[in-house]
C-alpha cells in the first residue's frame, strides 16, 4: 500500500496544483457569479486531494482484510 501511494502521490499533487492555479485564478478574477463556484471548487479540489492520498489507502486495506477473512471461512467450512 506504501508503495502504491507513493508512486501516485507526485501525480496526485502535480494534477491537484494545475487545478489550483485555474481556480484560484477564476476566484481571483472571475465576477461574483463565479465566486462561489471556484470558492466551492478549492475547496473540493483540496478536499478529494486529501481524500485520495489519505482517507482511500486505508479504507482499501480494510475491505481487504476483510474479504481476506470471509475467504479464509469459507474455505474452512
Amino acid at each position: 500500500m506504501n508503495r502504491s501511494v507513493n508512486e501516485t502521490l507526485s501525480r496526485t499533487i502535480l494534477t491537484n496544483g494545475t487545478v489550483l492555479a485555474v481556480v484560484a485564478a477564476l476566484f481571483a478574477f472571475g465576477g461574483p457569479v463565479i465566486h462561489n463556484f471556484a470558492l466551492a471548487m478549492l475547496i473540493g479540489s483540496v478536499a478529494g486531494t486529501y481524500s485520495t492520498v489519505y482517507v482511500a489507502s486505508p479504507v482499501a486495506l480494510f475491505f481487504h482484510e476483510k474479504l481476506k477473512g470471509r475467504r479464509a471461512a469459507q474455505a474452512g467450512a
